[in-house]
């Protein structure tokens, strides 16, 4: 099974493969278009901006890769955040692989943006990317935008409002959180990825 880590820039990829890697999954980090096509499984991380991820993408000319993946592609923090079609960071154009716009954190009492710590996931819908993933566990969270609760998502989350914390739409994925600090849930997560696509 080969597994093609796209290298957008962001400093948790390395964590990103750790985290695979104690699952037994050698990733492969690349910038190379036929080594992502011809993957089984594509996972996007993105750390920082959505307009830096959108940048380094265009420049690497992998929008299109990333537009016409047939393989499975899980996107990861900012990396699910630029699958949607629109982000008001920067008011930055994405990849439109989603339906609907991502939008800043609300500031209210209390509430402190970033969102930083622990939320636990409130399921909306089953699918095989989120088999043995509950209703009261938890995800480690670190962002300032978030993604609408459509119909699209498969697991939301609270944090002055509820937002998308796992989102799929056919062979398209993502999770706001990041996986490879969530302890058991997220390793799970990657897991039935690894294993079961998005079927």
């Amino acid at each position: 099974m080969r597994l093609a880590l796209i290298d957008a820039g962001g400093a948790n990829i390395g964590s990103v493969r750790y985290a695979l890697g104690r699952l037994g999954v050698e990733a492969e980090l690349t910038t190379d278009a036929q080594v992502i096509r011809s993957a089984d499984r594509v996972i996007l991380p993105g750390v920082g901006a959505a307009a830096q991820v959108m940048g380094r993408l265009r420049e690497l000319q992998l929008v299109d890769t990333i537009k016409t993946l047939q393989a499975p592609l899980l996107g990861v923090c900012v990396g699910m955040q630029v699958l949607f079609e629109h982000s008001e960071e920067d008011d930055t154009p994405c990849l439109g692989l989603l339906a609907g716009k991502v939008a800043k954190l609300p500031l209210s009492e209390g509430i402190r943006v970033p969102h930083m710590g622990w939320n636990t996931l409130t399921p909306r819908r089953e699918a095989s990317l989120t088999r043995g993933i509950g209703a009261q566990d938890q995800a480690y969270f670190v962002h300032s935008y978030a993604a609408p609760v459509s119909e699209d998502c498969l697991s939301a989350t609270t944090h002055g409002q509820t937002f998308a914390a796992i989102v799929q739409r056919g062979a398209v994925a993502g999770a706001q959180f990041h996986p490879e600090r969530s302890a058991a849930v997220g390793a799970r997560l990657l897991q039935n990825f690894i294993e079961g696509g998005l079927a």
